[in-house]
């Protein structure tokens, strides 16, 4: 599934991706495969992701987020 970050925060290392139809999805830090250029897994908002979704006790979230553009 591909995406673009709506927010993400470096400090609590949390944000959400949203969709083209619109759809949301958590986002927790532990779940970026490709690091910024100074190593550290952060997203950028507005930057383009592909991610895959898994249904959690707290509802669907984005997991395996590769940043296209890093």
């Amino acid at each position: 599934m591909k995406g673009t970050v709506k927010w993400f925060d470096e400090g609590k290392g949390y944000g959400f991706v949203i969709t083209a139809e619109g759809k949301e999805f958590f986002v927790h830090w532990k779940s970026i495969v490709t690091a910024s250029e100074l190593g550290r897994k952060i997203l950028i908002p507005d930057e383009e992701v592909e991610f895959d979704t898994i249904e959690t006790d707290r509802g669907v979230q984005a997991i395996n987020i590769i940043r296209l553009n890093p």
